[in-house]
């Protein structure tokens, strides 16, 4: 008999609400939930290839061991005890740090695993933690925990409310946001110019957003912080700053003031090829505009100066009166889980970077990681504190990292290495267990992180759309019994005991001889519901525990989050400075020393012949998405983008040989007049062509890696984010 079933989609930041059908065990159909509170049955190609992620012959159902260099299956009592008889005496004789983390983008879509693993880097104790954040946003949180406290608050265009949005290197009609959750970015941006507002869009390439915008301006890759800094100049020089009612809670005007003294429109034009009038008028359309706010993503954190331009994004949005104000750059108020809705309000310890530093390079660790581009280097260089085993989790950083060649060789040297992943890809194809996860429809979804990034506020929750496979544990038991190993409590654990005991610990932190009562209200729940459960009832709506009986629980969020309900609907962005604020001043701090620091850096280059960069496409998401057949069928996605007139020039027909400083491959030529002359695009996370990768589908269509061009080395060296974008290269026909 067909059911309806509700579901978040767990594949992308627009965290879509979903209507599935099945029958039986059987996917019938996917389409958007037209009632879901968020995104109103919008659906893109991705939510529909959930049915071929679960019903994928090659993602992994049991563990697998290494034997012989071939894997077979196993059990997961056999799988536990290869890990308990190889990875502990590493980390036992070795120490801590000789046993590396790596933690993957996928992570952030599961509760399961957002959750849990700061468990397991407890439990690990290890120096050598390391994500995908510091390939994609760490200049963003970093620039924005610098400036108002805290990681994760970032300010988000209220495009609904909006008259002027002024987007860089972002690509949201094909993203639906990315550090901005906003699905359906292309009718809300269709709506605001239906309204009469104002997009403009700066970018290298005309790309889909910058094509459905009221203005597209071309930048040279990697010199955004020259064009920024311009504007912000402007608004200076010709006495536009209006901080409206966020003047008592600012510090550092007159300082961010002075550093940006050498910045004028004129003497950055010729740097980032925005011309010194078009600067200054967007800083005067800025500022004349009734709501307005401006946005930079990917493009502008994965260069050099990141930290930079993320903070030079929010500066502006301070100085124009834009921030914190309806229709400009808001801060989301989550149900659960943030923690700038906890605590003390408008004060607190801000954050620290720099704790350690990286034992090769010296690099700083910042929000509890190193840059992930020193893994190689600290697997290769002996030494005490040498990463002799890794842990990966949903971690493929052979094709998502510069230097991907060289990490998979590094990987070869290891004592041993764990995956807990879906398929044999790239990466863990080295390791020597792999333990998988539930398919998502076998799984249960509650957003953690996106709802702190959302341009509305809600909560959702859905069930498994299937039982999970008999014998087969959650991703958070997987988690806890690894840290029942590490602590030495052995193969036989109660995961349930080691879960009643993690909860109890949180909940004595904040309850202190109330815990039991605490508990006791929990008890319906266990492990990530009770995670859920206890963040949404201390949260800004919740039930506070039947204090406010009106308040939030996960049973009615369960209630309301069907395909007929879409979850809760806890309104638009609302102004939450200053209490918001975890800075020790109290205010919004407008020039953190280190950011003034490096501006002092930011410097006209000669421009090279030709700059590499990246792009996204919407039927892809990083390196795993390829093998589903619904988003793999079509043109080839893996092209170098060329101008028209630079392949004429070169010669280039089918085929062209891209060098860098580091790196050589060949490409397939796809001329495209959205390319500014002298600039070349590829997508990030292709290349399945190697050596024991199972995936059948991706490698019929390979593609190349874009980070075999890439140098391990450069990096933004405050947030530690590697450089992706704006990269030399030399091309010549194949």
């Amino acid at each position: 008999m067909p059911e309806s079933h509700y579901r978040i989609c767990p594949l992308c930041e627009a965290c879509c609400g979903l209507e599935i059908r099945t029958d039986g065990a059987k996917v019938i159909s996917i389409r958007g939930a037209e009632n879901d509170v968020f995104s109103h049955g919008y659906l893109c190609p991705k939510g529909v290839s959930l049915k071929d992620l679960h019903e994928d012959p090659d993602r992994l159902r049991t563990p697998l061991i290494k034997r012989d260099g071939v894997f077979v299956q196993a059990s997961w009592d056999e799988a536990f005890a290869e890990i308990e008889r190889r990875l502990l005496p590493v980390w036992r004789e070795q120490g801590a740090d000789a046993v590396a983390l790596t933690i993957g983008n996928p992570a952030a879509h599961k509760v399961n695993l957002l959750a849990y693993t700061p468990r397991l880097v407890k439990s690990l104790a290890s120096r050598n933690v390391f994500s995908a954040s510091t390939l994609d946003q760490m200049p963003k949180q970093l620039s924005s925990a610098l400036m108002f406290g805290h990681w994760l608050s970032i300010p988000l265009p209220d495009i609904e409310r909006c008259d002027y949005l002024l987007i860089l290197g972002a690509n949201p009609m094909v993203s639906n946001g990315s550090l901005w959750t906003v699905p359906d970015y292309r009718g809300k941006a269709k709506a605001m110019r239906a309204r009469g507002g104002r997009i403009v869009v700066v970018d290298p390439r005309r790309s889909e957003t910058a094509a459905a915008a009221d203005e597209h301006l071309a930048i040279r890759p990697g010199a955004d912080a020259l064009l920024l800094a311009g504007i912000a100049y402007t608004l200076f020089d010709e006495g536009l700053v209006k901080p409206g009612r966020l003047a008592e809670h600012l510090n550092g005007l007159d300082e961010a003031r002075a550093a940006l003294a050498a910045f004028a429109p004129e003497a950055t034009a010729a740097g980032c090829g925005i011309p010194a009038d078009t600067q200054r008028r967007l800083a005067r359309e800025l500022v004349a505009a009734p709501r307005a706010a401006v946005y930079g993503r990917i493009g502008t954190c994965t260069q050099r100066f990141g930290t930079v331009n993320s903070w030079l994004v929010d500066l502006i949005n301070v100085l124009t009166g834009n921030l914190d104000r309806e229709g400009g750059a808001m801060f989301a108020k989550a149900a659960a889980f943030a923690a700038n809705t906890q605590g003390r309000p408008g004060i607190g310890k801000g954050v620290t970077t720099g704790r350690r530093k990286s034992r090769v390079s010296g690099a700083p660790e910042v929000y509890g990681e190193l840059p992930i581009t020193l893994l190689a280097e600290e697997i290769e260089t002996p030494g005490p504190g040498q990463v002799k085993a890794l842990i990966t989790i949903a971690s493929n950083p052979v094709l998502s990292t510069p230097g991907g060649p060289r990490i998979a060789r590094a990987l070869e040297g290891l004592d041993f290495m764990l995956s807990l992943d879906i398929y044999v890809n790239e990466t863990t194809r080295h390791a020597d267990v792999i333990l998988p996860g539930l398919s998502p429809l076998e799984d249960l979804h509650f957003d953690v992180a996106f709802p702190q990034l959302s341009h509305r506020n809600h909560a959702r929750f859905s069930g498994p759309v299937f039982e999970a496979p008999a014998g087969t544990p959650q991703e958070w038991q997987t988690i806890l019994r690894l840290c029942a190993l590490l602590e030495g409590r052995g193969l036989g654990v109660d995961v349930q005991q080691l879960d009643d005991e993690a909860i109890e610990a949180d909940v004595r932190r904040f309850a202190g001889d109330q815990t039991a009562s605490v508990l006791a209200a929990l008890q319906p729940w266990r492990g990530p519901e009770r995670l859920v459960d206890l963040q949404l009832r201390v949260g800004p709506y919740g039930d506070q525990f039947g204090r406010k009986p009106e308040g939030l629980n996960l049973a009615k969020v369960k209630a309301a989050s069907t395909v007929e309900g879409g979850g809760v609907d806890l309104g638009a962005l609302v102004p939450r400075i200053p209490e918001l604020l975890r800075t020790p001043s109290g205010k919004i701090e407008l020039a953190p020393p280190a950011i003034l620091a490096d501006l002092a850096q930011v410097r006209a280059e000669p421009a090279p012949a030709f700059s590499l960069i990246g792009r996204r496409d919407t039927r892809s998401g990083n390196s795993w998405m390829h093998n589903l057949p619904v988003l793999a069928k079509g043109p080839d996605r893996c092209t170098l983008l060329v101008n028209p007139g630079d392949a004429e020039r070169l010669g280039l027909a089918e085929f062209a040989r891209i060098k860098s400083a580091v790196g050589e491959l060949i490409a397939r030529v796809e001329r495209s007049a959205d390319m500014s002359p002298g600039v070349v695009s590829l997508p990030h996370g292709w290349g399945h062509d190697l050596a024991g990768v199972q995936l059948a589908v991706a490698r019929e269509r390979p593609g190349v890696n874009l980070n075999a061009l890439l140098d391990d080395a450069d990096r933004d060296p405050l947030s530690g984010n590697a450089v992706l974008s704006g990269v030399a290269v030399e091309i010549s026909a194949a």
